[in-house]
């Protein structure tokens, strides 16, 4: 009985740090999460907690110090990084990030070291220290390293200006100088195009020739756009010339500027047109974008006060729908060049905008605003090749999921001035997988998977939950090696790639993880225990099943030898229990060999009886037929695995 209670706790204790183990595992995923929707503080916070449980430890610290890069704290990064170096088999560009963020903090020898260390291991010719590092733009680097993005053009572009692109309900939103029909020509002053009018498509058969003017109010015949909108798609905020109510707002040279309108859908058509109370002759106001709770407008503007051209703004948006004053959001997003076009993704909220004087590929490019914890931003990610190009890029835009979106831009290859794309957002590729026992097909939880380069460098590892599942993100165009282990199964091992993987999300791997050759294993492992029925010895349709089973690992290991162990319960005398017990090793013996095992492979058949009850259904104890079941069976022990 003490043997048996023993197995009780260690069952007990197995379930318990399994229970904790799946609960790391969705932790890791939640920070992975974090990680690639730019809310690098929360998940600061959630790989300092598994590292604290020691789970995944080495994975957990590279990510931790990528997570205070992007957060602009190389001082943070520096220790955390000192001891990533000295993991083993740590990928390699760790040392070109500890070589950047030693330099970021004045141990310019010291990085040199580093940097030469990377190059000789095996990157000579990396192509993101030409393109990334060069300008030692560390966050953005480690961004654009595993960050992809893939461009198109849209099919409703046209030879004119099109930009502003942005997804409300089923239809795309976007501005353009396309209209050539008016009887009086309006045209831009500098590039001779008509003026802008606000329009949509479909966002299914969306065309040129499905594009029509927004309903309403909005058009005029002046500068209309770009838009955004709230939430529920009821109201608009847009650019405009200044001009209301058929009047006209000019400065003391008598040009209109552009101010910020307000709009309302009503039946189906853009209306109550208002101008926004932050609106002046003398300077711009444009560009608006509204938070996913409706509460703050962001927007850019060359008001007094600035860091240089245009600056980007925010504003309270009151509950009578008046804008508060204004707050400059400071150095790290505003330069002496110009910001403009900022987009405020609805699920994350975080910031992106354009800007030509942050370093970056070309004239305008698209970056992304990072915050602590205290909701300041601290730094900016340019969001690299191919979002941004040698020529001007802005009007971002991207859907809640994160995963696709329109950028604007006049690169070369356009049928216009400004062309709309759309782009195809793609975070490292999710690898899934599941590992079954490779004898009885059932799924193997708790065991552990080591994911690595095929060079050798481990990336990370996992627990299967109770399915055997097992996630994680990978790079894209990368060669893996998967190896799973458990106690009382051999190792597994598959290598795979992840090339040629540019429209998946997904990648499923599966394991298949045979029995170990272990010797003296209390009980077979994943097979269940034969049970009989009261004062019975026959074999049963379910002991059948898992008989089988025993018969099938007999097979696949010629070398096993095991010893039938088989049990009443309390009922009836002990004499007579040790006769059934023993009729039920036998019956149990005589079934294995009839399936073709040879009978010297079982050294040993034994009834014991009632003498090791599992539970308390003792001589005079009160038990349920079920409990009573539990006591009637026969169990497996492997004596021999060669």
């Amino acid at each position: 009985m003490n043997i048996m209670k023993n197995i009780k706790l260690l069952c007990i204790a197995f379930v318990l740090i399994s229970t904790s183990t799946f609960g790391q595992t969705a932790r890791q995923k939640k920070a992975e999460r974090q990680f690639n929707n730019f809310s690098f503080v929360k998940a600061i916070d959630t790989y300092e907690k598994l590292i604290d449980t020691s789970f995944n430890k080495y994975y957990a610290m590279r990510k931790l110090g990528d997570a205070y890069i992007m957060l602009r704290q190389p001082e943070k990064a520096l220790p955390i990084y000192a001891q990533v170096v000295q993991q083993k088999n740590v990928p390699s560009e760790y040392f070109l990030y500890y070589a950047q963020t030693l330099r970021a903090n004045g141990q310019y020898e010291e990085s040199k070291e580093w940097m030469k260390k990377y190059r000789d291991a095996g990157n000579q010719e990396d192509s993101r220290v030409k393109r990334f590092f060069k300008n030692e733009d560390l966050a953005s680097g480690i961004f654009n390293a595993t960050e992809k993005n893939f461009l198109k053009k849209v099919n409703f572009n046209s030879k004119f200006n099109d930009f502003g692109a942005v997804a409300l309900n089923e239809n795309i939103i976007f501005t353009s100088s396309r209209d050539e029909g008016v009887s009086v020509k309006r045209l831009y002053a500098w590039d001779g195009q008509p003026l802008l009018d606000m329009y949509q498509v479909p966002a299914e058969g969306a065309s040129a020739s499905t594009a029509k003017k927004l309903e309403g109010d909005v058009n005029t015949i002046h500068h209309d756009g770009p838009a955004t909108f709230s939430a529920d798609g009821t109201k608009m905020y847009f650019s405009r010339n200044n001009y209301f109510d058929n009047k006209k707002t000019t400065d003391d040279k008598g040009v209109m500027l552009v101010g910020i309108y307000s709009a309302e859908l009503v039946d189906g058509k853009w209306t109550n047109v208002k101008p926004s109370n932050l609106n002046n002759a003398n300077y711009i106001v444009y560009h608006p974008t509204l938070s996913q709770d409706g509460k703050k407008l962001y927007f850019s503007s060359d008001m007094p006060g600035g860091f240089g051209g245009t600056d980007i703004y925010m504003s309270d948006v009151n509950p009578d729908g008046s804008l508060g004053t204004p707050k400059n959001l400071g150095n790290i997003v505003n330069t002496e060049g110009n910001e403009s076009f900022p987009f405020i993704h609805q699920e994350e909220g975080t910031l992106f905008f354009s800007s030509d004087d942050h370093v970056g590929a070309g004239l305008l490019d698209v970056f992304a605003a990072v915050k602590d914890e205290n909701d300041n931003i601290v730094n900016i990610i340019n969001l690299g090749e191919p979002i941004n190009s040698e020529k001007d890029d802005f009007a971002y835009y991207l859907s809640p999921d994160g995963l696709d979106g329109f950028i604007s831009s006049n690169r070369k290859g356009g049928i216009g001035g400004d062309d709309i794309y759309a782009f195809t957002r793609i975070p490292p590729l999710t690898l899934k997988g599941r590992i079954f026992d490779a004898i009885n097909g059932e799924p193997v939880a708790g065991a552990k998977v080591i994911l690595a380069r095929k060079n050798g460098e481990e990336i990370a590892y996992f627990i299967t939950e109770e399915d055997g599942a097992y996630e994680h993100l990978i790079n894209r165009d990368n060669e893996f090696v998967l190896k799973g282990s458990k106690a009382k199964y051999q190792d597994v091992q598959k290598e795979f790639t992840s090339f040629g993987l540019e429209k998946e999300r997904e990648l499923i791997v599966d394991l298949n993880i045979p029995m170990s050759p272990i010797e003296d294993v209390v009980i077979l492992a994943d097979l269940e225990t034969i049970y009989f029925d009261l004062d019975k010895s026959n074999i049963r349709p379910d002991a059948a099943i898992e008989l089988d089973k025993v018969v099938a690992l007999m097979n696949r290991y010629p070398g096993m030898v095991i010893r039938l162990e088989s049990h009443t319960d309390s009922r009836a005398d002990d004499r007579y229990n040790i006769r059934l017990s023993n009729r039920r090793a036998k019956s149990t013996y005589e079934y294995i060999i009839s399936h073709g095992i040879n009978a010297n492979r079982i050294e040993k058949y034994e009834g014991f009886g009632e003498s090791q009850l599992v539970n308390k259904c003792t001589n005079g104890v009160k038990c349920s037929e079920e409990e009573h079941q539990l006591n009637r069976r026969t169990e497996f022990i492997i004596l021999k695995m060669k």
